[in-house]
């Protein structure tokens, strides 16, 4: 099990280096299609409608971080150094899961089993909004003061942070309805065996939202899709 310290230094990096919505734009750009041979910096400021200095201070904090991959390219025939070329690092944001106890979680599964379905589902989202109102305040002391963001800058802050928990999750707007998709659930085959588990990262979502976002009103939540009920991916409304 990773310590609480170490997860916590890892969301925050993850946080800090996609938290601007430029950067996560250049990231995703190098990673589908930087190839083998990598984009260099004029590339990625033409994409993305930026001047190359600024492509390069974002495709250098992201090698920084140890997202990206930077190579020297051919110079094309000219005067002067090779230009540099950059490439995604494989998996570089699914190498930092924190590993559950298949035991334990287990046991959860089966003692919430044994109460009536909706108790045993609103116990399971209670823990899981513990654990994210503890994480929240792990990123809101390295990153900004609770309650000071916007909803959708809270909603990309606690996808990063489910991310390093291993959900591979990102941040989406569907029909006016921000929504959180996670690609990856790493609690597994126990999720599968007991759904109800699946409350406990929907209270996650919560309790984070809860410390992030200021609102007058509680923010709900809600699961719209689950991989453990065979969904595609599992799904989070806000």
């Amino acid at each position: 099990m990773t310590s609480g310290t170490s997860f916590t230094s890892t969301v925050s990096a993850i946080t800090d280096a996609f938290g601007d919505p430029t950067r996560r734009r250049v990231y995703l750009y190098v990673r589908d299609h930087g190839g083998a041979e990598g984009v260099t910096t004029a590339m990625v400021a033409d994409e993305v409608g930026v001047h190359p200095n600024v492509a390069r201070h974002h495709l250098d904090k992201l090698a920084a971080g140890g997202y990206l991959e930077v190579t020297s390219g051919k110079s094309g025939g000219g005067a002067g150094r090779p230009s540099k070329r950059y490439t995604a690092v494989a998996d570089a944001l699914t190498d930092f899961p924190v590993r559950s106890d298949d035991l334990v979680l287990s046991l959860l599964g089966r003692a919430l089993a044994h109460l009536p379905a909706d108790l045993a589902e609103q116990m399971a989202e209670e823990v899981g909004a513990e654990y994210g109102r503890a994480m929240a305040v792990g990123l809101s002391g390295e990153q900004v003061a609770a309650g000071t963001r916007s909803l959708r800058s809270a909603i990309q802050a606690v996808a990063d942070a489910l991310t390093a928990h291993g959900f591979a999750a990102h941040a989406e707007r569907r029909n006016d309805q921000l929504r959180i998709i996670n690609q990856h659930c790493p609690f597994g085959d126990v999720a599968t065996e007991h759904p109800v588990i699946c409350a406990v990262d929907r209270g996650m979502v919560r309790g984070m939202l809860s410390e992030l976002y200021a609102a007058d009103d509680e923010v709900r939540v809600a699961t719209e899709a689950s991989l453990a009920q065979g969904d595609a991916f599992c799904a989070t409304s806000v």
